[in-house]
């Protein structure tokens, strides 16, 4: 056990170094990836502004679409960035189907190193990077638009189920696209299905706007989106947090989170085990 303890925290540390090389000059582009937020900002506004409002609403911006005001929709948008950040994971299907198809998976067939595990340290990893350099970046925007969280931090019960929403998104961005990567045991190329996935995820996980905001007629979206886990790797985390979501179905979606992410990691499973059974590999 110890032994194996140590294989582990040794790839995890090589992952950490690795990644605090790469990422040093990171933290511009990070601060500069937020300049599309503020087109975003000026285009909420002018739809919010066009409202037509009660006489005794004098301020335009406090009008309510979906439940959502102007200055709720704003840190929504704050949050999903955070949000994606954690449950966002690039390059690990494309990753995983190129060492099906190039062969270099058979490294993770003749060590005993769990190829699943390892790519789980990496994430952790590359994460855990990320958001130590990205902390200045994230703090200088959530700063500026701070008026926006008109309700400030949620109570400590709900900022910890907020916190954990955050590391189901992580694990289920993790094992959902994992999956989509051994598919490529059956079909080597998933360019395709990367792609569809990705469009769905834009639009399905509240990354663009608040769920809330699909239309009921002629087909009601909530079913679609209900059936399917991509809102929770974004709208569910930032709606808990602004306090858009809350009492039973606050627990009841945790659960629903928890329920997808056992899912995924089954699911992972069974196509590696079922997979590597059809893979073969020649030469040197």
């Amino acid at each position: 056990m110890w032994d194996r303890l140590t294989t582990w925290w040794t790839f995890f540390r090589i992952s950490l170094e690795e990644r605090m090389v790469y990422r040093g000059d990171f933290m511009l582009g990070i601060l500069m990836r937020f300049l599309p937020f503020a087109t975003q900002v000026f285009l909420f506004w002018a739809i919010y502004d066009t409202m037509q409002q009660p006489t005794d609403h004098p301020d335009r911006l406090a009008g309510t679409i979906g439940g959502f005001t102007f200055y709720d929709l704003i840190a929504y948008l704050l949050l999903v960035t955070v949000t994606r950040a954690f449950s966002s994971m690039p390059g690990l299907t494309t990753g995983i189907a190129r060492s099906v198809r190039d062969g270099e998976i058979k490294k993770f067939l003749i060590q005993p190193v769990d190829m699943i595990g390892f790519l789980l340290l990496q994430r952790v990893a590359h994460k855990l990077v990320y958001y130590v350099i990205a902390f200045l970046p994230f703090a200088f925007w959530f700063f500026l638009f701070r008026d926006c969280f008109t309700n400030g931090i949620p109570q400590p019960h709900v900022f910890a189920l907020y916190l954990l929403s955050l590391i189901l998104s992580f694990l289920l961005g993790f094992f959902l696209e994992t999956c989509m990567g051994l598919i490529s045991f059956w079909y080597l190329e998933v360019g395709s299905l990367t792609f569809i996935y990705m469009l769905l995820n834009f639009f399905l996980s509240g990354h663009m706007f608040p769920l809330t905001w699909l239309p009921s007629e002629p087909f009601n979206f909530q079913i679609l989106v209900n059936a399917l886990p991509f809102q929770y790797l974004a709208y569910f985390p930032a709606a808990v947090f602004l306090g858009k979501i809350s009492g039973p179905d606050l627990y009841w979606g945790i659960l629903v989170q928890i329920g997808w992410v056992v899912f995924f990691v089954v699911l992972s499973r069974f196509l590696w085990s079922r997979g590597i059974k059809r893979y073969s590999g020649f030469g040197g």
